[in-house]
């Protein structure tokens, strides 16, 4: 094993052998198969299987534009992916015959397909369409006539898929706003189970929050009257996580803890159980009896109002108002108000198109070089399939294609997958070629079954689900008279051909993590600064909203950087250290800053509110300091004495009114303290590290 700890050989295996759980639910598996069987076998029943495969092919190449989301949203998607598809196709059976306008045409595709990975994945499936259709039209040049029909049957196909994945909206108007509410819910619930946690885990619910306010207030968001239950519920989930996060912090009477978090968890699970079948939340009411009935037997009449009760109370409050807005949810339910006035935090919304592009036009920028790398090795690719006369040839583009990603890891994995997917393809269309009877209803059913296998697995196993799609592919061309075979011994050649290309393109001019990481912690340290910094000032609920929603984002990035900077050969083993402990540790400095905010909200007089302030503020500019020397790999400047602020605090809360609230106070800012000088120790632990390093050559 090289000496920085990654292995070529490790990584192969990894990426062979771990199979995730398929997460693409039945329904969309089916109305996809549908859409690309159906318009076939119409075709074929009534004397016109060329239109049906045309219908087919639009539908199979727009399947993955088919994603979870509110129906606007998925709706816009996949009305683009087709209209990708269509106009792509269009060049291709246009000016396929001429080589050198057909190569500018596969760069420019090929460069602006790129760039679309700067506004994620969705929109980046949409480029690879469009590269994908472009040069498998090439192939076959037509007319102008005929070219149009083609590329009309094409863009049916990926209607029709639209039209399936629609149905439903008239009948389940609020169902992917319901589902994500209730994937959220039934996380708070595990989340309230656990009655200990290791202090370097993400907090809980990182990314289904985030994804949960792009469904719930994100630019293609509905608009009836239950988006204001659905919004109420949103708040109340992170208000319900921040206390099961405090009370996991306070360390208080173990019993009283476990039967509380045991009697939440039951209610959660009930509410999103009641989401989930857009029912009235009468499981959910009697759990939250429970809870209260014991919440009033253990504190009536005390007058302890800090610490865990004031917790206790405020989770109580909240769970009463979840289910009374499931219920306003439910299908049964209906508000007077709409949520017009309901937006998507600041932190979260996307930049102007334009602007992002313009940003992204710069070598510098990981979309540009992904977008160049993508324009020279489609149109080598192309060119290559034509000068070596390459059987089924547009197989070589396309799978450079669809294996070149923005980043070293993917690119690997993806064309490993490919080669030997396609591999056991091989096999097992001719396995099951050989046992299925020799009809075309037959093939066109054993199809359906590999279609749904593809659709289903590939967020599983891409390579397995690229041995069910080798099979597709060769099925749908038999119904074009070509040989299955021959179709699939030239499709692992030419896959084979681009997966090398593709990779050799990734390192001729690589994008390495290791270059970017240091960037991605320093930002998710200066948006925990700004958390803080918001935290301050204890009047500004929204403020406190934004901030943590910008720190989820950037703890979801940071975590992404490190994940592929581990998957990279020649990463300094250093460095990748260094992240891995300044992410831990921002992970216990996290459960502190909202452990902070549940208290600033549930206290009803704070002691010291001045004096909190001015400590959350020192502890904001020692955070941007630590943040600035890892972005300029130079020593930490000097940094305030939180511990002497911290005590000078502790002194002034004693004399407090309320001895419960100040001694979680002083628990709370003695956390926050050492979460701060752990992470100034990594710093400094790390400074010869950093200055080695830094003398590399940037990738």
């Amino acid at each position: 094993m090289p000496s920085n700890g990654y292995s070529l050989r490790a990584h192969a295996i990894e990426s062979l052998t771990v199979i995730k759980r398929p997460d693409v639910p039945l329904r969309v598996v089916l109305r996809n198969t549908a859409a690309v069987v159906l318009p076939l076998g119409i075709g074929m029943a009534m004397g016109h299987s060329q239109i049906g495969l045309g219908v087919a092919a639009g539908a199979l190449d727009t399947m993955f534009s088919d994603q979870p989301g509110p129906y606007r949203q998925r709706m816009r998607q996949l009305v683009l992916a087709s209209l990708a598809a269509g106009l792509a196709s269009l060049v291709g059976f246009l000016i396929g015959g001429e080589l050198l306008p057909i190569l500018i045409a596969t760069a420019a595709c090929g460069f602006f397909g790129g760039l679309l990975v700067v506004f994620g994945v969705d929109t980046a499936r949409v480029g690879m369409t469009s590269m994908i259709l472009l040069v498998i039209t090439a192939s076959t040049p037509t007319s102008f006539g005929a070219a149009l029909g083609g590329a009309t049957l094409i863009f049916a196909g990926g209607l029709l898929l639209t039209v399936f994945s629609l149905a439903a909206w008239p009948l389940q108007r609020y169902w992917p706003e319901r589902q994500a509410l209730a994937s959220v819910y039934a996380g708070l619930a595990e989340l309230a189970r656990q009655q200990a946690h290791d202090d370097a885990d993400v907090p809980a619910l990182t990314e289904a929050m985030t994804t949960l306010q792009h469904t719930l207030l994100g630019r293609h968001r509905a608009h009836g009257r239950a988006m204001e239950a659905f919004g109420v519920l949103l708040e109340l989930a992170e208000r319900i996580r921040l206390e099961l996060t405090a009370m996991g912090e306070l360390h208080a009477d173990p019993t009283t803890h476990a039967m509380f978090r045991d009697d939440a968890a039951r209610v959660l699970a009930a509410i999103a159980d009641a989401l989930e079948q857009g029912e009235s939340p009468e499981q959910a009411s009697h759990a939250l009896q429970t809870l209260r009935a014991s919440e009033q037997a253990l504190f009536e009449g005390s007058s302890d109002t800090g610490g865990m009760p004031a917790h206790i109370h405020a989770l109580s409050g909240q769970l009463a108002a979840a289910v009374r807005n499931a219920d306003w949810a439910g299908s049964r339910g209906e508000l007077r108000a709409s949520a017009a006035e309901t937006r998507l935090p600041q932190s979260l919304r996307s930049s102007a198109t334009w602007a992002t592009l313009r940003a992204s036009l710069t070598p510098r920028s990981v979309a540009f070089r992904h977008a160049v790398r993508m324009a020279v090795c489609l149109s080598a690719a192309l060119w290559i399939s034509r000068l070596l006369q390459l059987p089924h040839g547009y197989w070589l583009p396309m799978t450079a294609a669809i294996v070149l990603r923005p980043d070293f890891a993917a690119t690997f994995n993806f064309g490993l997958q490919r080669v030997l997917g396609t591999v056991l393809g091989l096999v097992l269309t001719t396995v099951l070629l050989h046992i299925t009877p020799d009809e075309p209803w037959a093939h066109l059913a054993l199809m359906a079954v590999l279609c749904m296998a593809f659709r289903y697995l590939a967020t599983a196993h891409y390579g397995i689900a690229v041995a069910a799609l080798t099979g597709t592919v060769v099925i749908l061309l038999s119904f074009e008279g070509v040989n299955p075979g021959l179709a699939v011994s030239d499709r692992v050649i030419n896959t084979a051909l681009g997966c090398g290309m593709a990779l050799l393109a990734y390192v001729a001019w690589p994008t390495w993590e290791r270059g970017r990481a240091r960037a991605a912690l320093a930002v998710m340290l200066d948006a925990y600064a700004s958390y803080l910094r918001s935290l301050a000032r204890s009047d500004q609920r929204n403020a406190h909203r934004d901030a943590r929603t910008a720190a989820r984002t950037a703890r979801i990035n940071a975590q992404a950087s490190i994940d592929r900077m581990r998957t990279e050969p020649a990463t300094p083993p250093e460095l990748l250290a260094l992240a891995r402990a300044l992410f831990a540790n921002s992970n216990r400095l996290a459960r502190t800053a909202m452990t902070l905010e549940a208290v600033i909200d549930d206290v009803a007089t704070l002691p010291a509110q001045a004096d909190i302030s001015r400590f959350a503020e020192h502890a904001a500019d020692a955070l941007q300091k630590i943040a600035a020397a890892l972005r300029e790999q130079h020593p930490i400047d000097a940094l305030p004495d939180l511990r002497s602020l911290q005590r000078t605090l502790v002194a002034l809360m004693q004399d407090a009114p309320d001895r419960a609230a100040g001694e979680l106070l002083a628990r709370i800012s003695d956390r926050l303290v050492d979460n701060i000088n752990a992470l100034a120790y990594v710093m400094h632990r790390s400074q010869p590290e950093v200055a080695a390093t830094a003398a590399q050559p940037p990738a």
